[in-house]
């Protein structure tokens, strides 16, 4: 019973190689510009979710009457616009297959990374909101946009873990 070589490739480095494989969440169904199949997949609906719900809770946070705690309510507008900006450049970076020109990026790793820190962060800030908002509806609504933000960000979290490590340990092993 022999076993035969078998390579398995999970991130989209390809480490100087000339063609490396998308990333292992979607498949690519087009070959213009724009992936038009990792557009209409889970992972970047999963994302624009996350954009969008980041968006109306920093809206809430920046347009509500609040006269103090001045720096836990700007903490939280920090946090999810930065966590919006990065999840955007990711979707780009999918989106217009920017991830085949940049080889030297893990951008499973990266993204993974992102996704932890971030998660954390957001989870943080948006606790912090919780409990100082004194029952005012936009801190209210703020803080649950950033608590829903939250659970889609560990969502990613887990499907990037599932698809990248989980992939690769499995597979390690045949």
């Amino acid at each position: 019973m022999s076993h035969g070589v078998r390579v398995v490739r999970t991130d989209v480095s390809s480490g100087g190689a000339s063609t490396s494989s998308p990333p292992p969440a979607f498949a690519s169904t087009s070959s213009g510009l724009v992936d038009r199949g990792y557009a209409r997949s889970c992972s970047a609906m999963l994302k624009l979710a996350q954009m969008i719900s980041l968006l109306i809770g920093f809206l809430c946070i920046k347009y509500a009457t609040w006269t103090s705690d001045y720096s836990a309510y700007t903490f939280f507008e920090i946090i999810s616009m930065f966590d919006f900006i990065m999840i955007l450049i990711f979707y780009i970076v999918y989106v217009f297959r920017i991830y085949r020109k940049l080889t030297c990026i893990n951008w499973p790793l990266t993204e993974f990374l992102h996704y932890l820190i971030g998660t954390i962060l957001l989870l943080i800030a948006s606790i912090v909101v919780a409990t100082k908002s004194h029952n005012l509806s936009g801190l209210v609504a703020g803080a649950v946009f950033g608590f829903i933000a939250s659970v889609l960000c560990f969502l990613s979290i887990w499907l990037s873990y599932k698809v990248s490590c989980v992939t690769q340990s499995t597979d390690a092993s045949v």
